[in-house]
């Protein structure tokens, strides 16, 4: 029997990268986290401890400072893989790179019709985010681009049933054909392509998965997923899997029954945080060969 080395990386994790353009009086802001990693031959840094082939975490970071002013960031998706390639040309042990962006979004504070020319307020609700992962396989570069967000909470207050589901001995809960359907979602998507106006169709595969979510009888989370799964691929030519990760917010009936003088028809409830269901499925195109590295470190999936 030998001891040896498995799979490792190392990288950057959450630099966090603010450009002001100011080109003009009216600013713009792009706020984003960003965390780098190479994978490849670096076993000696390990075994040995020699640190020839690996490219500094610092200088990573300095990259990702540089890049944001050298580039620009018109998308985390562009901005991505610029810096991907750039560690690809830096680290010549590196067999991968994989870059990720979560952008926060920020609206300009209400002045006037138009909002202020550099006052904003930081908007709630869903992060986006990127996954940008450029390998070397037998000379060339193959890139894979997964766009993506987290955070999205979304509730109806009914459309949404849950019933006739195995039973055993434990099985306490009941059966209900009305209830709250809540979730606080994350969704990855793979496109096929590593071109296109990323923004355009981030905001098309967002505005899919609500409309989904919010059209969709549901019998089970699952469904509903598939749905929204089924309806992004059906309308975006260039995603060919979409990735969800769900966990049910449960919202229970208030029991009022200690009080004769008041009915709950599903009126109020009282939102429970945890311990709470998981729900996760891929929806996929068949006729597209899978893609493993698109999503090597990329947790919270089945």
């Amino acid at each position: 029997m030998s001891i040896v080395l498995g799979a490792n990386q190392y990288g950057k994790a959450e630099t966090r990268v603010v450009r002001i353009v100011r080109d003009t009086a009216r600013h713009e802001i792009v706020d984003l986290n960003v965390s780098t990693s190479l994978r490849g031959d670096f076993a000696d840094a390990h075994v040995t401890g020699d640190q020839a082939h690996v490219l500094p975490t610092d200088t990573q970071k300095n990259t990702a400072f540089v890049y944001a002013k050298k580039h620009g960031v018109s998308s985390p998706e562009d901005y991505a893989a610029a810096l991907g390639g750039r560690f690809l040309d830096a680290s010549p042990a590196a067999s991968a790179a994989r870059i990720e962006v979560e952008q926060y979004a920020w609206d300009r504070i209400p002045v006037g019709e138009a909002g202020h020319d550099h006052a904003f307020v930081r908007r709630g609700g869903e992060v986006r985010t990127a996954v940008v992962t450029v390998e070397r396989v037998g000379g060339r570069r193959h890139t894979h681009v997964v766009s993506g967000l987290h955070d999205l909470v979304v509730l109806k207050s009914t459309g949404s049933e849950f019933r006739g589901f195995l039973e055993d001995e434990y099985t306490t809960l009941a059966e209900t054909d009305d209830r709250v359907l809540a979730t606080s979602l994350v969704a990855r998507w793979r496109h096929a392509g590593t071109a296109g106006d990323w923004n355009a169709g981030y905001a098309s595969v967002r505005s899919t998965l609500l409309e989904a979510f919010a059209t969709t009888y549901s019998h089970a989370l699952q469904e509903t997923l598939h749905a929204m799964g089924r309806a992004v691929l059906e309308r975006h030519a260039d995603v060919v899997e979409i990735r969800f990760s769900a966990p049910n917010r449960h919202h229970f009936l208030v029991d009022f029954s200690a009080f004769p003088d008041v009915e709950n028809h599903g009126e109020v409830f009282f939102a429970s945080d945890r311990p709470y269901g998981l729900i996760e499925a891929v929806v996929l195109r068949d006729d597209v060969p899978a893609a493993p590295e698109a999503w090597v470190a990329t947790p919270g999936f089945c």
